[in-house]
């Protein structure tokens, strides 16, 4: 019976550590941090400007321009926000290691009611603490895994996400104004902008939805709303403004 128990108890601890991490998950929500945005920004630009009756070489050029620094800010915040985690995370493993050699009693109870939580008896957890404290660096990866809920970041993971979420924001803003390469009357192109952004949104909210476990259905409306709302605030601005 007790091996029952253990059997179902490891199956646990091995379902925790899947939830918390999957395949590519970070480079997945880097990609949708970068179309999101590059979708929607240039979008509202290109409906912005449209509505002051700007030309579709005025429309493009400050399209284009927002691409380039919108581009270079979101990797600047992506790499920031990446180095950031990695800087958490050396804090911490500078705190777990001091408290294992000062306070070694009260980290090996932590381990005990970590393991009690999955169902495990003091008979059976008792030699795995015994067997960790034995070895500090399990010891120290075991409770920065399972007490704080941190892996170790890959040390190119900063550098990686700034160059998803930019090249992301690009391919994302270059899709509401290709109309405007290709027809010269404005009025024309935001129409064509228009159709071509919102199919892009309705499609990319799909995408979103179905990696993040949502309704697909629902994200790609929800993502096309937000965008028809951007797009056409600013359009009405510049209408205002305008008169």
């Amino acid at each position: 019976m007790a091996e029952v128990r253990n059997t179902e108890s490891e199956k646990q601890l091995l379902n925790h550590h899947k939830e918390k991490h999957f395949t590519a998950g970070e480079i997945v929500r880097d990609i949708i941090i970068g179309v999101s945005d590059g979708l929607t920004v240039p979008f509202a630009l290109a409906a912005g400007l449209s509505g002051a009756n700007a030309s579709s070489s005025i429309i493009l050029t400050a399209g284009l321009a927002e691409v380039a620094a919108g581009a270079i800010s979101m990797g600047l915040g992506g790499y920031l926000a990446a180095k950031s985690e990695a800087d958490h995370y050396m804090r911490e493993l500078k705190r777990e290691e001091e408290e294992i050699i000062s306070v070694p009693d009260t980290e090996a109870a932590e381990i005990a009611e970590i393991l009690s939580q999955y169902g495990l008896e003091p008979h059976e957890y008792g030699p795995v603490v015994s067997a960790l404290r034995k070895k500090p660096q399990a010891w120290l990866e075991f409770m920065m895994k399972f007490e704080l809920g941190l892996e170790k970041p890959s040390p190119r993971r900063a550098l990686e996400s700034a160059f998803t979420i930019a090249v992301a924001y690009i391919i994302g803003g270059l899709v509401p104004l290709i109309p405007y390469m290709f027809i010269s009357i404005a009025k024309k192109a935001v129409l064509t902008s228009v159709v071509v952004t919102l199919v892009a949104l309705l499609f990319f909210g799909y995408v979103k939805g179905h990696y993040t476990d949502n309704k697909p259905l629902r994200s790609a409306l929800q993502t096309a709303l937000i965008g028809a709302i951007a797009s056409a605030t600013a359009f009405g601005i510049a209408k205002a403004v305008q008169a």
